[in-house]
């Protein structure tokens, strides 16, 4: 058993390589789940992993497949997509979630159009799904120092983060923060689909963000639980994924995906925290 999921890590140096990537993933992406979850958010990181796709197109047009080029252009695209519906929502009376769509389905449509001016189709599904498999040590380096630059920054916005997930009013009431704060994480956001668009591509970057928060809120009530048990439940997903993947010669980013949403599925299950099997027990429970 344990040769079965480690051998094939021990023998070939690209699947360490991706290992330590998704691992790199797995330790900034779900945390800023959770927050996202918390703030009824969850369908923004959807729109904003799109949103990234004409920025790293126009990187990819300038200097083809160059890591740098693709993840300045990708965070580029992604924080002022970010910063423009912020400013559409502020100054029209079409609300976040509208225009975050608009501008998404914009830059979906456009990313793609850019691509296929001057690549292949096989450059095209590398961008739409990423090539984990394919990770090199600038590609970890970056991995790397986003978790690194994460893992910092929601330390030092833990506090209104949390209060804002609570009571945003209050959070205005007492603190210029708010706004500030806001921005700041939606650039946490960025960076972590910038980083899972390197190992996942544009359209499942998300996955490996929101997946694991969701699964943990079955098993904890709060932050101190649902953090750590996120970050869990990814590295599984990206073990088990990678496996799979190598097991069974299938595309490595959806098997990681599909990992993590099996893990969600067994969560809705048999979670202690509000899973179906638990309340099915409790109501017969009751009814006895």
């Amino acid at each position: 058993m344990i040769d079965l999921l480690f051998g094939p890590f021990l023998e070939f140096g690209f699947m360490r390589r991706a290992l330590v990537g998704c691992l790199a993933l797995s330790l900034s992406a779900p945390p800023v789940g959770v927050f996202l979850m918390l703030r009824r958010m969850s369908l923004m990181s959807d729109a904003m992993s799109h949103a990234i796709l004409p920025g790293a197109a126009v990187g990819f047009l300038v200097a083809g497949l160059s890591l740098p080029a693709m993840t300045l252009g990708g965070l580029a695209a992604g924080l002022a997509v970010a910063l423009m519906a912020g400013f559409v929502t502020r100054s029209t009376v079409i609300k976040e979630d509208a225009s975050l769509a608009a501008f998404y389905l914009m830059s979906l449509a456009g990313g793609v159009l850019l691509v296929s001016l001057r690549g292949s189709q096989i450059d095209l599904l590398h961008i739409l799904f990423g090539s984990v498999l394919a990770l090199d040590d600038p590609a970890l380096w970056l991995l790397g120092g986003i978790a690194t630059v994460t893992l910092f920054g929601l330390a030092a916005l833990y506090r209104p983060l949390v209060m804002e997930c609570v009571d945003p009013l209050f959070l205005r009431t007492v603190s210029r923060a708010g706004g500030p704060v806001h921005y700041a994480f939606l650039g946490l956001v960025v960076m972590n689909l910038v980083g899972g668009f390197q190992a996942l591509g544009t359209l499942l970057a998300v996955g490996l963000m929101l997946l694991p928060a969701i699964a943990a809120r079955f098993w904890a009530a709060d932050l101190s639980g649902m953090i750590p048990v996120s970050v869990l439940m990814a590295i599984l997903s990206s073990v088990i994924g990678l496996n799979v993947s190598y097991q069974a010669d299938v595309p490595t980013g959806p098997a990681i995906v599909l990992a993590a949403g099996a893990l969600y599925l067994g969560s809705m299950l048999v979670g202690r925290r509000g899973g179906l099997v638990w309340r099915l027990f409790r109501a017969r429970h009751l009814e006895a």
